[in-house]
């Protein structure tokens, strides 16, 4: 066999392992976006679900305020009914309900036995802790997109990327610099 088809071959072979390398490393950062995107999906579920109860304890105090509490609960709809995959349709949905999470806390500064009851302070309590999970779940996600969509971009992975469909993931973004604010739970 002669020397030029051996290195030939060596060389198809190492081109080859290469291709699978980057084809698996492909493989393993789509599958932590997806994971990523699970766990914000979860998180907001859990703030979700929190929410009827957080609005049935403010009815009972403060019944004349049912602006807000109607506004949480269409925002909260909204927000599921949103598409899973579509993260940009999703950040824009949970946006505008911790916007109105805010107000509906604003309003409940005006009512001192509110603020003491427990369910309330419990409710209080368990969201803030819902909200930082949020945040935490959030930066993972954008973390492990980051990490997709720089091996995605970079050469030579984007030859293979692009031959194999691999596309870049979205950020969980809030375009609304208001948006950014947590809901105040303090009182």
């Amino acid at each position: 066999m002669p020397t030029t088809l051996i290195i030939l071959i060596a060389a198809a072979v190492a081109l080859i392992l290469y291709v699978i390398v980057i084809y698996n490393g492909l493989v393993r950062l789509r599958q932590m976006v997806e994971e990523a995107w699970s766990g914000i999906d979860v998180q907001l579920k859990r703030r979700a679900d929190l929410i009827p109860n957080l609005i049935e304890t403010v009815k009972g105090y403060a019944s004349h305020e049912k602006d807000a509490l109607r506004e949480v609960t269409e925002m909260r709809t909204r927000a599921q009914e949103v598409a899973q995959d579509d993260v940009a349709g999703r950040a824009a949905a949970e946006g505008m309900l911790s916007q109105a999470l805010g107000r509906l806390f604003a309003v409940a500064e005006a009512y001192p036995d509110l603020k003491a009851n427990e369910n309330f302070r419990a409710l209080q309590t368990s969201l803030e802790t819902l909200e930082s999970e949020i945040q935490m779940s959030r930066r993972y996600y954008n973390g492990s997109v980051r990490e997709m969509n720089v091996k995605v971009e970079s050469f030579p992975s984007n030859l293979v990327a692009n031959r194999f469909g691999f596309v870049q993931a979205e950020y969980f973004e809030l375009d609304d610099p208001a948006d950014r604010d947590l809901p105040k739970v303090q009182f």
